[in-house]
Formats: C-alpha cells, sequence, structure tokens
C-alpha cells in the first residue's frame, strides 16, 4: 500500500470518530463555517498530523478556506459495545 493511501485511509478512520463526537458535541460545529476545508491535526499522530498540515496549506496556496482541529487524543478502539452474553444451547 502507498504512503498516501495509508495517510487517506488514517483520515478516514479519524474523521468518522470526528463525526461521532460532533453529534455529541453539537456546539463544536456551530463553531465551524460552512464553506471551508476542515483539516484534522492529530496529537497522537504525527505522521498523519504532518501529512494533513501540508494538504491545509496546499488547499490555502489554492485560494480555499481551512479551518484546522486539532484533537489532543482518542480512546482506544472498541470492537463490540456488548457487555453481558449468554450462549443457550438449544440441544
Amino acid at each position: 500500500m502507498s504512503k498516501e493511501k495509508e495517510m487517506i485511509e488514517r483520515n478516514i478512520e479519524l474523521s468518522a470518530e470526528f463525526s461521532r463526537y460532533l453529534f455529541e458535541h453539537p456546539e463544536i460545529e456551530e463553531k465551524i463555517p460552512v464553506d471551508v476545508e476542515i483539516i484534522l491535526l492529530p496529537g497522537f499522530d504525527e505522521e498523519l498530523k504532518e501529512f494533513n498540515l501540508r494538504l491545509g496549506k496546499d488547499i490555502e496556496a489554492n485560494g480555499g478556506r481551512v479551518v484546522y482541529i486539532s484533537i489532543k487524543e482518542i480512546r482506544p478502539k472498541a470492537l463490540s459495545r456488548i457487555e453481558k452474553v449468554e450462549v443457550e444451547s438449544l440441544v
């Protein structure tokens, strides 16, 4: 996999997490203008942060408007939110 493709996949995952965060914190969304590109800067992933900073600067250089969102931390992935399970045999 190319490095750029890997960065794009990591951005897709981070963007999905940010979208879920916005559902829980609509006050943050209210601070983001409608006509801008959102650039996520993950403090926990320096490589992705640098990639995204370059992307944002390229957008700005071409006349685009950018809002940078610093994400300080992220919780570990959870494969499931299910807590208690019982298996009943029908045999």
